[in-house]
C-alpha cells in the first residue's frame, strides 16, 4: 500500500506506523503496539498521544493500562477538512502579506502635455473605488476643456466617484461643466499653488502645471493611505 499519501496530509513516519498497527490489531495496549509497528517504546508512547490529540486514536482506561483503538479511516477526512478550514482562517493574511511584498514602491517621471497625458491614464487604469484630486489650478486647462471632460466620463463609466478639490480659480469653469459622479469644493487660499495632487487607489500623481508641465506618478500603498488621509482632512474643511 503506497502511504505518501499519509505523510503529504502532515502524518509523520511514526504516526503512519502506530496509525496502520492499530487498523490491524483492533483494541491493543501499548506493548502489541509496540512489538508491531517496530519503534521504541518513547517513540510509540509519545505517538499514541499526538494520534489521540488528532482524533486518530481513541482510547479506554482498564486499571492503570489504556487500551486503544484506531478511529475508522474516514475520519481521516474530517482530519484533512479541520485543517483545510484551519488554513483558510487565515489565507487572507497570507494574501495580504504576498500582495505587499510584491508591490515594491515605483516612481516615474512625465514631462509636457503628452507625458502629462500618459500620467493620466495611468491613474485612470488603477482601480480603486473613488478618484480624490486637490490643488487643481487653471493652469491644468492647457490640457483642453474637451480632455478632461472626456477623461471624467471615462472615469464615470468605470463607476468610479469623484471628490474634486480645485482652487477658487476654477471655479467659473466648473459652473460650465459637470463632471459625472463627482462633488466639487474649492480651497480659498491668497497664493495659487500650482502643483496638484491625484490619488487613485495605490498610486499618486504629482502634476506641475509649469509652463512645460512635469509630472511624477508614485506607485505605492503606504504613500496613497497617507495622501488620503491628508486630502479627507483638505476635503472637510474646503467651501462648496
Amino acid at each position: 500500500m503506497d502511504i505518501s499519501i499519509l505523510e503529504d496530509i502532515g502524518l509523520t513516519n511514526a504516526e503512519i506506523k502506530v496509525y496502520l498497527s492499530l487498523l490491524e490489531l483492533g483494541s491493543s495496549t501499548a506493548g502489541p503496539i509496540i512489538e508491531k509497528s517496530g519503534l521504541q517504546s518513547s517513540v510509540v508512547h509519545a505517538t499514541l498521544n499526538k494520534l489521540v490529540e488528532k482524533g486518530l486514536l481513541s482510547f479506554i482506561k482498564e486499571g492503570q493500562r489504556r487500551h486503544y483503538q484506531a478511529a475508522n479511516p474516514q475520519h481521516i477526512v474530517e482530519f484533512i477538512n479541520n485543517k483545510k478550514e484551519r488554513f483558510e482562517e487565515i489565507l487572507p493574511e497570507l494574501l495580504l502579506k504576498q500582495k505587499l511584498s510584491k508591490e515594491k514602491p515605483e516612481v516615474t517621471v512625465y514631462r509636457g502635455i503628452n507625458g502629462i497625458k500618459e500620467l493620466l491614464m495611468e491613474l485612470l487604469e488603477a482601480g480603486g473605488k473613488e478618484h480624490h484630486t486637490f490643488g487643481s489650478t487653471k493652469e491644468s486647462l492647457m490640457m483642453t476643456d474637451g480632455f478632461w471632460v472626456n477623461y471624467h466620463k471615462k472615469r464615470a463609466a468605470l463607476g468610479i466617484k469623484a471628490k474634486l478639490l480645485f482652487n477658487e480659480s476654477l471655479r467659473g469653469w466648473c459652473e460650465g461643466y459637470k463632471h459625472p459622479l463627482a462633488e466639487v469644493r474649492f480651497i480659498k487660499e491668497k497664493t495659487e499653488q500650482f502643483t496638484e495632487t491625484i490619488i487613485r487607489n495605490n498610486r499618486i500623481g504629482l502634476i506641475i502645471w509649469t509652463e512645460v508641465p512635469k509630472g511624477i506618478l508614485i506607485h505605492d500603498s503606504i504613500a496613497a493611505n497617507s495622501y488620503n488621509f491628508f486630502f479627507n482632512n483638505l476635503w472637510k474643511k474646503a467651501h462648496q
